[in-house]
């Protein structure tokens, strides 16, 4: 089942020309569209289709040169500059490993590709913009000053869509899921929890239980799990910051996971934004959307990954942290003591 936009298009850009200071994503919204769909309207003035293929559009990618690759969810966004290379396919799950550029894709929800070359009063804006099946932004990519105009031309061309229509229909929006829990199961989940080699049977454990992530961080408890006061979250980062330690930073959505490895730098808070606006790496977190973070210990082959998990009102993942051992580096032992000494919540109440 898929559906139209209120608007037609036309009356679309009329809606965006009066409106040009408000970001794509949040005039759709007032609009009672999607984003794609606001975009999808300019197709043939400043926009192009393309195909959304992960094995079409990845190869191309690095000769772009440096650009800036962005993925958000509702409640905060993850900003890397660097090159795309070192492409991994999947048919279910694909990668991007390069030292800036760290990505997990989800090729099922790469479902509508743009290119969009914009003129604004700081000269042409050229960027590569990707949603899902319900019009919401999954993966961007911005050029930057110094990125291939050539190959971007020949991108464009090579991927071209037989489609260049100004509609788009989408399919309803799949709301979060709610924390799921199931505590006649508890034990089970706390022996086999015990027991895990690596992080990636987590999701795999809850699932069998009819569990879900947050259900289950609810009902576990100590050493397990532990909830964290939401406002540690900027104690957090603070920490991180003075004690110069590396992280991995994991923001994503249904579609597309992107991940920074390295130092926090600048920290600045800006109305309900809290921020990182380091220069190769930036991080815009909306704090008033954290309704619980978790401390979470997962064991390993490697020794226990500690991790710091925030969730939305709705139960959706904002971001999780983890300590990052890098070269002959070994961050985790101090991350892990921080996450120790941040402050615990009362208990949450399993619904």
């Amino acid at each position: 089942m898929t559906e139209q936009a209120l608007m037609a298009p036309d009356q679309i850009r009329a809606a965006y020309a009066e409106n040009t200071g408000q970001r794509d994503r949040d005039l759709a919204e007032t609009l009672g569209i999607t984003e794609g769909q606001l975009v999808a309207a300019f197709t043939g003035i400043d926009v192009t289709k393309l195909s959304a293929g992960l094995d079409d559009l990845f190869p191309m990618l690095n000769g772009l040169g440096e650009v800036m690759a962005l993925t958000r969810n509702p409640s905060c966004v993850i900003e890397k500059v660097g090159q795309y290379d070192n492409y991994h396919s999947g048919a279910h799950a694909s990668m991007v490993l390069t030292e800036e550029i760290d990505l997990r894709m989800f090729p099922s929800h790469w479902v509508h590709a743009f290119a969009i070359e914009r003129e604004t009063e700081n000269g042409t804006k050229r960027s590569l913009q990707i949603f899902d099946a319900a019009g919401d932004a999954v993966h961007k990519i911005f050029l930057r000053e110094g990125s291939d105009l050539s190959h971007w031309n020949k991108l464009v061309r090579t991927l071209a869509a037989e489609d260049q229509s100004q509609m788009l229909n989408v399919a309803p929006r799949k709301p979060a899921e709610a924390a799921k829990a199931n505590p006649d199961k508890v034990d089970i989940l706390r022996t086999e929890w015990a027991k895990m080699t690596d992080t990636h049977q987590f999701l795999r454990l809850t699932s069998k239980l009819k569990m879900n992530r947050l259900g289950a961080y609810r009902v576990a408890g100590e050493p397990l799990a532990r909830a964290l006061d939401p406002t540690s979250v900027a104690q957090m980062f603070e920490q991180v910051r003075d004690q110069a330690l590396e992280v991995m930073v994991f923001v994503g959505n249904r579609g597309c996971i992107e991940i920074h490895g390295g130092p926090v730098q600048m920290l600045k808070l800006m109305g309900p934004w809290f921020n990182v606006l380091d220069p190769r790496f930036n991080l815009h977190l909306r704090s008033d959307h954290i309704a619980e973070v978790w401390a979470v210990t997962k064991p390993t082959q490697r020794g226990p990954a500690v991790s710091v998990e925030a969730f939305d009102r709705e139960g959706g993942l904002i971001f999780q942290l983890f300590g990052r051992r890098s070269g002959e580096m070994d961050h985790r032992p101090a991350w892990d003591q921080l996450v120790a000494g941040l402050q615990t919540l009362n208990a949450i109440e399993v619904a």
